[in-house]
């Protein structure tokens, strides 16, 4: 039996002219129109969900309409709620409450806007991170989470406390699978032809800006944990060296601060996705690699090089960072109770810095620091022959750093003229000789 009853298919049959349906007929037609307006809710109802909402409006209505090429009913949009009431001799027959409108209302209301032609313009949403005040913008207040994105609590004590909220970081399924890529290349397949071609990509390659944390956050875990692999050590700092050639990525907030870590204790407590402990890491660490055959010697001189480069590059941004940064390297330098290895990277890592803060820093105190090598350099007085080579390495390097900075101060003098090899220097005065007398 139809919901529908055949009342409503006579009232509906006579307001299109038809004043002699049958009972029989409305009975049959009933279900047909049940089945109808099942159809078009459930595309209405598609519709609606589509448009990802919950509410079922009179657009959604007309849209099914349209999906069966059926014409849409004109006049039953409205904002507010439909009033129905019950029809007069009818239990469940409902019209709509019509309001009686004035046309002189009508008729004298202003006309509504006309709608605008559909177009395409361009328009800054963000110049250098921040947001310009045009009306294409929505306004900073709306849109901005309070207080920075932080939220404010009151403890027991009534004391307000600042609590950041989660930022969602979404990356694209073609990054996270690069990042993948690189992840196990640098771990496992350093030494392949196909890792040089990833330090060319990363070093090239635009849009890998989202990448910069996680790679800054890979490489400090893999540092800290992996001192005693030397290929592992020296992949990541390639893998630094180009991430700082590509014009595309702005590094500097990962280039701030700095720490040393030694195998599980860290120094003085700092953010841990940061570029600059890592590096130092590598730097002036006592141990890197656990073979002898493993040449930490270059490991150290290239992360020098990495060092002078980030000063150079982030120096002017960062007024303190290479004030703090020689600050560790000379430290490092004057503790006689740091291993040489850990001397060798300082005294690299300040000649790295340039000729002036060798002549300030080292030259200073090389005379005690040349007393208190001279016994490990001596056959007699250190026995060990690796701590004795270890010890002629720092003696080269501080050779090579003090060499630089002399040369350095040299070249502000002016060269001196040598004479031609085939000059010839005449007098005009003659010289006087005596001729023997003869006797």
């Amino acid at each position: 039996m139809s919901i529908v009853p055949k009342e409503n298919i006579e009232v509906i049959a006579q307001s299109i002219g038809i004043n002699n349906l049958s009972s029989d007929v409305a009975l049959s037609l009933a279900p047909d129109v049940e089945y109808r307006l099942r159809e078009i809710m459930q595309e209405a109802i598609k519709c609606m969900r589509h448009s990802r909402r919950t509410r079922l409006t009179v657009a959604d209505v007309d849209a099914a309409l349209n999906l069966r090429s059926v014409e849409p009913i004109y006049g039953f949009s409205s904002g507010g709620q439909l009033r129905f009431k019950r029809a007069v001799g009818y239990r469940d027959l409902f019209y709509v409450d019509d309001k009686d409108v004035d046309i002189k209302d009508v008729i004298e209301a202003p006309l509504p806007k006309a709608p605008l032609d559909t177009a395409v313009f361009c328009h800054w949403l963000a110049i250098d991170g921040v947001q310009p005040a045009i009306p294409e913008n929505a306004p900073v207040e709306v849109i901005a989470a309070p207080s920075d994105g932080k939220k404010s609590e009151h403890k027991d004590e009534g004391v307000p406390v600042d609590i950041k909220l989660p930022v969602k970081h979404v990356l694209s399924r073609e990054l996270q699978l690069y990042f993948e890529k690189i992840t196990e290349l640098v771990v496992s397949k350093s030494d392949s032809v196909l890792f040089k071609e990833a330090l060319v990509s990363l070093a090239t390659d635009s849009g890998l800006h989202p990448l910069v944390p996680y790679f800054t956050c890979f490489i400090a875990d893999e540092v800290s944990r992996g001192l005693n692999d030397y290929r592992l050590l020296f992949a990541l700092m390639r893998i630094v060296w180009s991430l700082l050639q590509n014009p595309h990525i702005h590094i500097e907030p990962y280039c701030e601060e700095f720490t040393v870590y030694e195998s599980e204790k860290m120094f003085s407590p700092c953010q841990l996705h940061q570029l600059m402990p890592s590096v130092v890491t590598c730097l002036v660490a006592k141990r890197l690699g656990n073979r002898f055959a493993d040449n930490h010697w270059e490991l150290r001189d290239f992360t020098a090089k990495l060092v002078a480069s980030i000063c150079k590059r982030f120096g002017h941004v960062y007024n303190t960072l290479q004030t703090r940064l020689t600050k560790t390297l000379l430290n490092a330098f004057l503790d006689p109770k740091r291993a040489m290895t850990q001397h060798y990277g300082a005294i690299q890592g300040l000649a790295a810095l340039g000729p002036n803060v060798v002549r300030l820093l080292i030259l200073p105190n090389l005379e005690p620091y040349l007393r208190l090598l001279e016994p490990e350099l001596l056959l007699e007085k250190q026995r060990n022959e690796m701590k004795r080579y270890e010890a002629w390495r720092v003696y080269g390097a501080l050779l090579r750093a003090a060499g630089h900075s002399i040369y350095d101060r040299l070249k502000i003098f002016p060269p001196l003229q040598s004479p031609a090899a085939d000059a010839v220097w005449r007098a005009n005065a003659r010289v006087p000789a005596m001729k023997p007398s003869k006797e």
